[in-house]
């Protein structure tokens, strides 16, 4: 495991120096749900990142489908939707097989997705629990400090946002965010209005996920 992840840190530097640009990806997934939802999103995400963390994303997303081998190019892979998810058991299996070799996926809930998410990961990790990550949790103090764990930009039901996480060998895998909608937060600022403070929130939360997908979880 240790191995893979350096395999990832390697690869991300050597992108950089190369100056061949990395992309994110956003996940492609059966059931009906609009994966789509948020078009603009990681376009906004990966120009922040640049900007702030001297990344070196492509402005343009991949699009990868979760039982593609393609998804093995990617080592942080966005889901996002309002609706229903299911799994085939091959595509289980190789999304099972990304992540514990390295890979990372971060659900954002939408609003509408969370009660496919849970069963969906059980076919995924049948071993595993979503467990809600402390405020103290290492993603959430990366580069920008939120002290209070998630924040909120979209109210929907007042709930309080939760940041839930997989382990698998002591690694995060898959970090699920709800009742934030950090991908709307993304979005260009004349899609969803949002406040501009909001909207930074939301990608410097971003930018903390992508820092800590590539460096390991270390603090910055």
């Amino acid at each position: 495991m240790r191995t893979n992840l350096l395999s990832l840190l390697l690869l991300f530097c050597c992108s950089v120096a190369l100056a061949q640009p990395l992309k994110l990806a956003l996940l492609v997934y059966g059931g009906g749900g609009d994966w789509y939802a948020n078009p603009t999103s990681l376009k906004n995400l990966a120009i922040f990142c640049n900007q702030q963390l001297k990344t070196n994303f492509a402005p343009q997303e991949a699009q990868v489908e979760v039982g593609s081998p393609d998804l093995f190019n990617y080592p942080f892979v966005h889901m996002t939707g309002h609706g229903r998810w299911t799994l085939t058991n091959d595509e289980a299996q190789n999304l099972r097989k990304y992540l514990t070799s390295g890979g990372f996926l971060h659900i954002d809930d939408n609003y509408g997705l969370d009660e496919y998410v849970r069963p969906a990961l059980k076919k995924v990790f049948p071993e595993a629990t979503l467990v809600e990550l402390p405020f103290s949790h290492p993603i959430y103090h990366q580069h920008f400090n939120f002290t209070n764990g998630l924040p909120k930009i979209h109210e929907h039901d007042n709930k309080p946002p939760k940041g839930y996480g997989l382990m698998f060998q002591g690694r995060l895998v898959v970090f699920y965010s709800y009742e934030t909608d950090l991908g709307d937060g993304w979005e260009d600022p004349d899609v969803h209005n949002d406040k501009p403070e909001k909207r930074l929130q939301a990608l410097q939360m971003g930018a903390n996920l992508i820092q800590y997908v590539f460096l390991g979880g270390e603090t910055h």
